[in-house]
């Protein structure tokens, strides 16, 4: 055997040197890796993962607060927070024993089917303890805490719910508070907002949540590896809500009411010789407003509703009456949402077009034959001719007599005039006017729900045609649209707010505020947060003669014997407190005219306007002015006051939250209040 010696490795050497050297700087980089893995995880991480088991272990429960007060400009309370104890169970109770329901249904003597759907609300938090009845009675308490075997998690728990000392008064422009629904809380989560919540769904409580809300507390419990609370790790109390002042007297909210009630209740189902025929079930609404300011001092609508139906678990049948047609949906605020043909009412707006654009002027006479045709209007071609609503002759008449005498002819005159006249006036004279009014618009007042109305005109026509052309078949504009327009009829709508808005402006020379129903808010101290400042939509610019002219004929309209309100107003003292208005007979296919009457006084130094509407109730000056002229003589006798921000006047014994603390003639010794949230359990 023969043997070769060398110097040199040999290949398979080589080889397993290499292998090794890459193996080793692997497992180094494997190792470098896992340092810097660990160092990003224990050190640069290290507050997010921190974060992340503190939510294992931590979960926060929010407690909802008590809602802040609505009071009237005088401190009168009008919507508060009655204190009341309601029971609650802990959902590992009923896990435990499911017999803690059927137990509670008996007890409370409420069916099983019910309880079981208030402890599977999906809006409940799983960490606190679910409501299951409110409003219990202090024996059923005792019952409870005395039974613990039979009621194991069961809590008696102080909490609030609204209260309405004055009843039904105002209860539309109150509005009401329900639990959050799936829209709103998708609406309203970045603020805060969790399922269960309670919300204003309609009039202040919604236009104002932001203020009557309050601050949410905050509990932060400790859960174990089962989910089960063993400790309490912090605890922020909510803080209650700040208060509402409204511009509203509740005094005069009341008479309000009160005649509008009596007057509708006296015409209603009584025959009417004039037309043949028997009232309905009629409505309507009142609206009083502060001329120089827009603030809103009395809202009424009817038929009316008392809002504490809402309060706790409204049953269907309260629903359904409270909504119903049958019924006149009594939920409906009229004054902002309820849309009248305005009649002769909306002769301001047309007056003041006439005289503002040079069509005529205050000297401008015209001969009431009783009866207009117009020109060159062929039969067949449509309406050709238009009779005064009460078949009478007025002879030579300018502008203030028809205004007094609520004369249609002369009116008819003077949509026949601008429509003839398009090239020089334009198309839309008239509307424009009625639109610096305030007509066809939202006022802008602080109240959800409030609809814009209509005002006649081709464009109107047009839309209408396009989205229901079997009611409208044709989308042209003809001189008997114009004329109709120009007296307050045809398509044009207005609600009692935009009216009591629009002869506002003209009785304050011009200046159109946006109405105010808030006069401002107050903390729980008693502290002015803000003050709700008038604000100025935009004017109306009448020369001072077309002004006197058209005031002289809305004064005569009371005082004049030739006017339309004259006998409404007998043995008012007009020597002392002068007023002007208008009286309007609005027709409605098939059913009796709407009857307006709005006023303004004393024109002296004008301080207050009146809008009165009764749906279906006839003449005006027979139906409304009555109504107007008790709120004028009220109003005489109990001049408005300038709003008070401070404390609210809380009735004695009532059971309110007041401020921060628990005002009741209701709780005993066997439970101390001190929050909303306190609570003594059984078992």
């Amino acid at each position: 055997m023969t043997f070769f010696d060398s110097d040199e490795p040999s290949s398979t050497s080589l080889s397993d040197r290499r292998r090794i050297r890459a193996v080793g700087f692997a497992v180094f980089a494997l190792f470098i890796a896992l340092i810097a893995r660990l160092y990003t995880l224990q050190v640069l991480q290290s507050s997010t993962f921190t974060s992340l088991a503190n939510q294992n272990r931590t979960r926060v429960v929010i407690t909802e607060p008590p809602r802040g007060l609505i009071v009237d400009r005088n401190e009168n309370l009008l919507v508060g927070n009655q204190v009341i104890e309601s029971i609650t169970v802990q959902q590992s109770a009923v896990q435990k024993d499911p017999k803690v329901l059927s137990n509670l249904s008996t007890l409370l003597n409420t069916p099983l089917s019910q309880i079981q759907a208030a402890y599977n609300n999906p809006q409940t938090s799983p960490y606190a303890p679910i409501p299951i009845a409110y409003n219990v009675s202090k024996a059923k308490i005792i019952y409870i805490r005395e039974h613990p075997e039979l009621f194991p998690g069961v809590a008696s728990s102080l909490g609030t719910q609204p209260v309405y000392p004055e009843g039904s008064t105002a209860s539309q422009v109150l509005g009401y508070v329900r639990q959050i629904s799936s829209s709103q809380l998708a609406q309203y989560a970045s603020q805060g907002y969790q399922a269960g919540d309670q919300v204003g769904q309609a009039g202040i409580e919604a236009s104002y949540q932001k203020d009557l809300r309050g601050v949410p507390g905050k509990k932060t419990l400790e859960v174990n590896y089962a989910n089960k609370v063993v400790a309490t790790l912090s605890n922020q109390p909510p803080q209650p809500g700040n208060n509402v002042v409204l511009n509203m007297d509740l005094g005069l909210q009341k008479y309000a009411e009160s005649s509008l009630a009596n007057e509708i209740s006296t015409l209603s189902h009584t025959y009417d010789p004039t037309r043949r025929r028997y009232f309905t079930n009629l409505s309507g609404a009142v609206v009083v407003e502060d001329v120089n300011t827009g603030a809103v001092l009395a809202m009424a609508s009817y038929p009316t509703y008392n809002p504490s139906v809402w309060v706790g678990n409204i049953s269907q049948s309260t629903y359904n009456s409270i909504t119903s047609p049958a019924s006149g949906i009594p939920t409906l605020n009229r004054a902002i949402d309820g849309l009248y043909t305005p009649g002769s009412t909306f002769k301001l707006a047309t007056s003041s077009a006439a005289l503002n654009s040079g069509l005529i002027s205050p000297y401008f006479y015209y001969n009431d034959t009783g009866i207009f045709n117009i020109p060159n209007c062929k039969s067949g071609a449509g309406l050709c001719s238009f009779h005064n609503s009460g078949g009478e002759r007025l002879g030579t008449i300018n502008i203030t007599t028809a205004l007094t005498a609520s004369d249609d002819v002369f009116f008819y005159n003077l949509g026949y005039m601008f429509y003839s006249n398009m090239n020089k006036y334009g198309q839309t004279p008239i509307q424009n006017m009625a639109n610096r009014y305030g007509f066809g618009k939202v006022t802008g007042v602080d109240l959800p729900g409030e609809a814009a109305g209509l005002v006649d005109s081709q464009s109107l026509r047009i839309a209408l045609h396009n989205k229901y052309p079997q009611a409208y078949p044709y989308d042209t504009w003809y001189t008997a649209d114009q004329i109709e327009m120009a007296f307050g009829q045809g398509e044009t709508v207005v609600t009692p707010l935009q009216m009591a808005n629009a002869y506002a402006t003209f009785a304050n020379g011009g200046t159109r505020y946006v109405p105010q129903m808030v006069a401002g808010i107050v903390n729980q101290d008693g502290h002015l947060v803000r003050r709700v400042k008038p604000q100025v939509a935009t004017t109306v610019k009448l020369s001072p003669l077309d002004r006197s002219t058209i005031m002289a004929g809305l004064e005569g309209v009371i005082s004049n014997p030739s006017g339309t309100a004259y006998g409404a107003f007998q043995g008012f003292p007009l020597s002392k407190y002068p007023l002007a208005g208008k009286t309007g007979t609005a027709s409605v296919n098939g059913f009796e005219p709407n009857a307006w009457f709005v006023a303004f006084g004393p024109t002296t130094a004008p301080k207050y306007v009146v809008s009165v509407v009764i749906d279906h109730g006839g003449f005006g000056a027979s139906a409304a002015a009555p109504v107007a002229r008790r709120m004028f003589e009220y109003l005489m006798a109990h001049p408005i006051s300038p709003p008070v921000f401070s404390t609210p006047h809380i009735p004695a014994g009532a059971t309110t939250y007041a401020r921060y603390g628990v005002s009741s003639s209701t709780t005993t010794s066997t439970t101390t209040a001190k929050s909303s949230t306190s609570s003594t359990t059984a078992g």
